[in-house]
């Protein structure tokens, strides 16, 4: 059972919680959240010690070396997004649902497990799904204010929209091969016309789940309403454990229709850089300004992937490491001002160098990292991604997603020039942040300065990546 190491350790945890929860009064809730941050840096730790690799269930569920490698990157995410949360958690109208918060995050955290090392399509929808409903409850986490309730009703019912859609899709893939085992569906893949609509089924459901556009509407309506710790974990974590097993689909189970899908993702790419950049433009919200920021950053993320190679694997993995730092680091900055003081807008943002310069800093070094300045570790993603599809010959795309670059240099330098530069006769007062929100920042800032310079993840990354291929 160390084969599954990883999702026993979150269930045990997730368990213990719980139990913790029934027993503790309502006025002591908040011991739980030291334990929680202890356990989860625990598990963070243990998955990087050598682990055991094999199938279970089958061959439904399968653990290879580079799914281990997902589900670490995974865990730092989340062991920063719970360090940031503390400052949150501790506020009055929380501290009677800390244990909520943290089961519900792990067990969102375990589908995605199950969702990466799923062997096929049965796991996959299974480990789908279970990632999808507590996030839901999560985004309704003020289900009292209007906007909040609103994120999670739109939230469950696209997703129950999204999934019904992809589960039509993999019927046909049953249909058409008999099997659902990935190993199994992929020599059996021919382009027959059924099998081309079964793709596209499939294609449409993870679209949504990666802010693809144009299935992307839902993206930024739920970003505003849900907490800004939730939507941070819904734009990074989510995103990513998406894109991972996407990719391990598309280069393996449709490899031989890789002509088809190149064509696909070529178009979408073009549409999601451009529109995601240019509804950014028009935000002064934050969180819905970071939400279409997202969305072009997955239209990035589809260069790697169009790449169809071991270094479009690689570079696609290595991209979303240095994203989850990256924009980590920036919906902290977002979420511990708004928690202050309440403040999400971009004007609001006037003349913050001069009473907190430390958090201005870090969000520069953030919006920086995610314009692709080098050299921070954003320039490094970009340079890959960018490289992996040239390699292919799509120099018109890389072309496009250049241009695009420039355009999204300009809307985050509007976020520093508020910063820096604007006058404001009433700025956002100084306040001292906590201790575990600076260290949540520090570790965001670690990643953003540092990863681009060890080449040895990128060399790993590439080596572990040769086993798809």
């Amino acid at each position: 059972m160390l084969i599954m190491r990883h999702e026993l350790l979150l269930v045990a945890i997730a368990v213990i919680l719980l139990i913790v929860e029934i027993f503790l009064p309502n006025e002591r809730k908040r011991l739980i959240i030291i334990p929680s941050l202890l356990l989860m840096a625990g598990v963070t730790i243990i998955g990087f010690l050598p682990g055991t690799t094999g199938e279970l269930f089958g061959g439904m569920y399968r653990n290879t070396q580079l799914t281990i490698l997902l589900k670490n990157i995974l865990n730092i995410g989340v062991l920063i997004i719970f360090v940031q949360s503390v400052d949150w958690l501790k506020k009055d109208e929380n501290k009677e649902k800390i244990s909520e918060f943290y089961i519900l995050m792990l067990s969102t955290l375990i589908g995605m497990n199950y969702m990466i090392s799923s062997g096929d399509f049965l796991m996959f929808y299974l480990g789908l799904e279970l990632a999808t409903i507590p996030i839901a409850a999560l985004a309704a986490w003020e289900r009292y204010k209007e906007k909040s309730a609103e994120a999670g009703v739109k939230l469950i019912f696209t997703s129950a929209l999204s999934s019904g859609i992809l589960l039509y899709g993999l019927s046909m893939i049953y249909g058409t091969t008999g099997t659902l085992y990935f190993t199994d569906v992929a020599p059996l893949i021919n382009g027959a016309p059924l099998q081309v609509l079964a793709f596209i089924f499939f294609f449409a459901g993870m679209a949504f789940k990666i802010s693809l556009v144009p299935f992307h509407l839902w993206t930024a309506d739920v970003y505003e309403g849900a907490p800004v710790n939730v939507t941070s974990f819904l734009s990074v974590i989510s995103k990513a454990a998406a894109v991972f097993i996407f990719t391990i689909i598309l280069y393996t189970v449709f490899a031989k229709i890789a002509v088809l899908w190149s064509q696909v993702l070529y178009v979408i790419t073009i549409l999601t850089i451009t529109l995601g950049n240019l509804f950014a433009l028009r935000q002064q919200n934050l969180k819905r300004f970071l939400a279409f920021s997202s969305i072009a950053q997955a239209g990035f993320i589809l260069l790697g992937i169009i790449g169809q190679s071991q270094i479009g694997m690689t570079t696609v993995i290595y991209f979303a490491l240095v994203y989850i730092f990256s924009n980590l680091a920036a919906f902290g900055v977002v979420g511990i001002i708004a928690n202050r003081t309440g403040k999400e807008n971009i004007d609001d943002y006037d003349g913050l160098y001069r009473t907190n310069p430390n958090l201005s800093l870090v969000m520069m070094l953030a919006l920086f990292s995610l314009a692709g300045i080098p050299p921070l570790a954003g320039f490094f993603g970009k340079f890959f991604l960018f490289a992996a599809a040239a390699k292919q010959g799509y120099y018109i795309l890389v072309l496009i997603a250049l241009i695009n670059t420039i355009v999204s240099l300009y809307y985050y330098l509007l976020v520093i020039k508020a910063m820096l530069l604007n006058n404001s006769d009433r700025p956002i007062a100084h306040f001292k942040s906590d201790g575990f929100t600076r260290l949540g920042l520090l570790m965001c800032v670690f990643g953003i300065v540092v990863v681009g310079f060890i080449s040895a993840i990128y060399e790993m990354v590439l080596n572990l990546s040769f086993g798809l291929f």
